[in-house]
């Protein structure tokens, strides 16, 4: 399978995670190529995968829509110490699902235990990365970002 083919089933995969495993409407926005350094603003999830292909996934957004989304999932707000933890947790959610998905497909992968990253941090180190805009149903973003460390064998 072409490294193509499985940037197209990953990332429409995390799409059917996401929206799996995030209880609001969520509008998905053109994919777009990024270049090095990709710069966060604030927090984020880095969780490395493995197997069909080597990259990383990382959910970035920030802490209000991270305690946005705690209280969707639980009915709770998530402040505090618990939006790193909570944030690491959905990394974690989100990607067992897409590995779950994407095994189906004929695509195997291993996923790294979450890292959750805070404040202004760049991301260097890949060849090539994809963002994925999300639009949560109150106007607030989460980037999905997928970097490409290298292509299969």
């Amino acid at each position: 399978m072409s490294t193509s083919k499985h940037v197209q089933l990953i990332l429409n995969g995390t799409i059917a995670s996401l929206t799996s495993v995030i209880p609001a409407k969520l509008d998905v926005l053109s994919p777009t190529m990024t270049v090095q350094p990709y710069e966060q603003k604030e927090l984020s999830v880095l969780i490395g995968l493995v197997g069909g292909i080597k990259g990383r996934l990382i959910l970035e957004t920030s802490a209000d829509v991270i305690g946005q989304i705690g209280q969707s999932m639980f009915g709770m707000a998530i402040e505090g110490e618990m939006i790193e933890s909570f944030t690491g947790e959905l990394g974690n959610m989100v990607a067992g699902n897409l590995c779950t998905l994407l095994e189906k497909e004929g695509l195997i992968l291993d996923i790294s235990p979450p890292t959750v990253m805070t404040g202004t941090i760049k991301f260097f180190g890949f060849k090539q990365a994809f963002k994925l805009p999300v639009r949560l149903e109150n106007g607030s973003m989460l980037n999905v970002l997928l970097t490409i460390d290298e292509a299969p064998e």
